[in-house]
């Protein structure tokens, strides 16, 4: 369940990474670049074909204007007019000299009606212009789409002149409809063009679109690998500084960030190596004096019963704080070693049940306060000194801050690759581990109770645990058991020094 899990992640990690390059900063520019290029292509066809349109529409209209305002004034109507074929002859001579397309001429005056063709194209004129004819002396016009045909519609009073400034209408109004088909024509020509314009512009608009992301996204890349590069711990990685824009700007702001970095790794490195170098040196100048001190103070023991009260007290105090100090020494330089990458793992084949009798025997941790749950016939490649120690350790540990009984397990079971490893279980009938403590447990000098910071434990021997468990290529979890106890497993594969190598 497992792989498919992992699978199913993968699948989705690899989806969302295609979808993350299809809409990437390429694509979102060139989209960008793109819609800038069709408003701008689409506002200038829209406002050049509204102003070509207007000026076909005008041309044609003054046109039609003019001349029929002329035909109208240089041609004499008797009044009162009557209808007949007089008036309708008069009315086609009127049309066929209509500029710039022939026209369709209607003529009322009161009750009489007359055309110079088909009385279908009076529909056209609309009562609007009727009034605007009879409200205005000059004439009036009006556009008119009909049936999907565009019309010019024209209305032209005959007037008298009383005055230099003073018209009188006569009643008579002529009517003027043209159709204007060829200018629709010509207007979907220009729509047309304006279309078949901007299409290959907006393809053509795609090459600088490409060179222009091409050269935002180099910057963009050179960042992006500089970053890896630094991540994967090399700080002396720089990008070219280019021109003098924001993308330079932010290169060039990258680089002394990086530089600073850099600086800031290589003192914290320096001053790392020398407190390394300061413990080692201080814990390796120490032990020839301790051991002196110990064989005074193993002497001094001996002879403690013979002294006062109070002279053996103190004998026993110096005693047992030269015990702590030099198992204290020996840690740090346990740790030391581990820091600077010394340690080595001398692996063999052993009997790990039979190992961890011996460690607790060499112990003396033989009494009712240990229980073992240790099968025979295990048998794994480890190092023993260094197993050894985590089993010391984990029990000691077990034994000063939990509680009695304290039990060891062994066992060994498949990991979630399907390889075997060895499990050990340390497990103490004490209250357990605190929560907030359960993170810090296996940092250096930690004290999960800070009541505790006189014990006998240096608050490195968990710390050195996890180093030599991790040189056997394994892990180690600290947890409490559902009522009460704290548990520490071990997981180590019983090959371990191929884990380890």
């Amino acid at each position: 369940m497992s792989t498919g899990t992992g699978g199913s992640t993968g699948g989705t990690g690899a989806r969302r990474s295609r979808r993350a390059r299809a809409f990437g900063l390429r694509t979102r520019l060139l989209l960008a670049f793109l819609l800038v290029a069709a408003v701008s292509a689409g506002t200038t066809a829209a406002l050049t074909y509204r102003e070509a349109r207007n000026a076909v529409l005008q041309t044609a209209q003054d046109t039609a204007v003019t001349s029929f305002r002329d035909q109208v004034q240089q041609t004499a109507f008797a009044l009162p007019v009557q209808g007949g074929d007089d008036l309708d002859a008069l009315l086609r001579d009127i049309a066929r000299r209509g500029k710039p397309h022939p026209w369709v001429v209607f003529a009322e005056y009161g009750s009489v009606r007359a055309s110079s063709g088909e009385n279908a194209e009076s529909t056209v004129i609309t009562p609007e212009l009727r009034r605007a004819a009879r409200a205005d002396p000059h004439g009036s016009f009006e556009r008119v789409v009909k049936d999907g045909v565009p019309y010019l519609t024209i209305a032209m009073p005959m007037v008298f002149k009383t005055g230099p400034y003073s018209l009188v209408p006569s009643g008579l109004v002529l009517y003027a409809v043209m159709r204007m088909t060829d200018e629709q024509v010509n207007v979907d020509a220009l729509l047309m063009a304006a279309r078949d314009g901007a299409l290959p512009g907006l393809a053509v608009a795609l090459i600088p679109g490409l060179i222009a992301a091409r050269s935002v996204l180099r910057p963009v890349r050179e960042l992006r690998e500089a970053a890896r590069s630094m991540g994967s711990g090399r700080l002396d990685t720089r990008i070219p500084v280019r021109g003098s824009d924001e993308l330079a700007d932010l290169a060039h702001t990258f680089n002394e960030s990086a530089a600073q970095l850099d600086h800031s790794v290589r003192e914290l490195r320096d001053a790392e190596a020398r407190a390394r170098r300061f413990a080692s040196d201080v814990s390796h100048e120490l032990r020839t004096p301790l051991a002196g001190m110990l064989a005074v103070t193993e002497v001094l023991d001996e002879d403690a019963d013979h002294l006062d009260a109070d002279t053996a007290r103190a004998v026993r105090l110096v005693s047992a704080e030269t015990g702590k100090l030099a198992v204290l020494v020996e840690d740090l330089m346990e740790i030391s070693r581990f820091d600077a990458r010394a340690a080595e793992l001398n692996a063999d084949e052993v009997d790990v049940a039979e190992t961890i009798r011996k460690t607790l025997d060499n112990r003396h941790w033989t009494d009712t306060r240990i229980r073992t749950e240790l099968p025979d016939g295990i048998r794994a490649r480890l190092d023993p000194r260094r197993f050894d120690l985590v089993i010391a350790n984990l029990v000691g540990n077990a034994l000063r801050h939990g509680g009695a009984p304290v039990t060891v397990r062994l066992r060994t079971e498949a990991s979630s690759e399907g390889r075997a490893v060895l499990v050990t279980e340390v497990t103490d009938s004490g209250p357990g581990i605190r929560p907030e403590a359960l993170p810090h447990i296996f940092d250096r000098f930690y004290k999960a109770d800070a009541a505790r910071t006189r014990s006998a434990g240096s608050g490195l021997g968990l710390a050195i645990t996890l180093e030599n468990v991790k040189l056997h290529g394994g892990t180690i979890r600290a947890g409490n058991l559902p009522g009460s106890g704290a548990v520490f497993t071990v997981e180590i594969p019983l090959h371990a020094e191929e884990a380890g190598g």
